[in-house]
């Protein structure tokens, strides 16, 4: 049970994350890049919980 709230918590960050890069007021390319930043942060987060690594 605690491994679905560690995926679903690190979901929720994800999303939040991803939605207040867009709010920022950068360019297109630098919120491009923060974006693929925070998917690959939150892909290994969610392979670590996962005990992967």
């Amino acid at each position: 049970m605690s491994i679905i709230i560690s995926i679903l918590t690190t979901v929720l960050v994800i999303a939040l994350v991803l939605y207040l890069v867009q709010k920022l007021p950068i360019d297109s390319t630098m919120k491009q890049m923060a974006q693929i930043v925070t998917v690959v942060v939150g892909i290994v987060s969610l392979l670590s919980s996962l005990d992967v690594f």
